[in-house]
């Protein structure tokens, strides 16, 4: 039973992950332009889910659907393992596409678009107090609200400190995120907390190092960029929610 879960998540996750590339492609936008209704080749992109292929002529405007189903399917199957088959499973599959979805348009932009962050907390929120009431749940819901709101102000505050390198949008997703953590205890939220925050770190000091190395071959240093931070915010929160659901196994 266990393994037929997993293969479902599984399953789940590579049809879902399938339908996000021409949502990527039409959220990714700088803050001030319209989502993207027409493709380069001038013909119009219409709905939300699928591939990032137009329907007129065939050509491609965005990545392909293996890379998001690639990433959703192995997330999800994961996540029924370590969770197994208590009623936040249920919650964790349904905000997996939208995290690599977030984490996707992020890595393009830079930006964390109010269209995926709102909904995601809310989301979170609202479903695992749903969860709650279901037998076999493992978490609280009055300490998942706390973890919002602590993992979001804690942002808040970073955001007021250092608005250059940590922007709103990185606030809002935090909030979802605490939530998510603080589902499972203090440690599994302090845990998914840190391993973003190193994980971004880590790719931070990689890419001074890559400067260093061009300006040292006579290359120049290259302009600097603001680095997207969302996806290793996202990525930090998945391994503290498996601890978390391991642990409380």
């Amino acid at each position: 039973m266990h393994w037929l879960l997993i293969l479902l998540a599984a399953a789940f996750g590579a049809v879902t992950g399938a339908q996000l590339p021409r949502a990527r492609y039409r959220l990714s936008v700088e803050p001030e332009e319209a989502w993207r209704s027409s493709g380069p080749c001038g013909h119009a992109v219409t709905g939300w889910a699928g591939p990032a292929r137009c329907r007129v002529c065939g050509g491609r405007y965005g990545p392909g659907a293996l890379w998001p189903a690639l990433v959703t399917a192995p997330v999800c199957a994961v996540s029924a393992a370590a969770v197994g088959a208590r009623p936040e499973l249920a919650v964790w599959l349904a905000a997996a596409p939208v995290a690599v979805l977030l984490a996707g348009v992020d890595w393009s932009v830079r930006r964390l678009p109010d269209v995926l962050t709102l909904p995601l907390a809310a989301g979170t929120a609202a479903l695992l107090g749903v969860a709650a009431l279901i037998p076999g749940a493992a978490g609280a819901w009055p300490r998942s609200l706390l973890g919002g709101l602590a993992l979001g102000g804690g942002y808040l505050a970073l955001h007021l400190l250092h608005s250059a390198g940590l922007g709103f949008g990185d606030v809002k997703l935090a909030a979802a995120l605490g939530c998510a953590l603080g589902w499972y205890g203090w440690w599994p939220l302090l845990l998914g907390t840190l391993a973003g925050l190193l994980l971004g770190s880590a790719y931070g000091w990689g890419l001074l190092a890559r400067r260093w190395v061009r300006a040292r071959g006579g290359g120049g240093a290259g302009r600097g960029a603001v680095m997207p931070l969302g996806p290793f915010m996202i990525a930090g929160a998945w391994l503290g929610i498996l601890l978390g659901a391991w642990t409380a196994g």
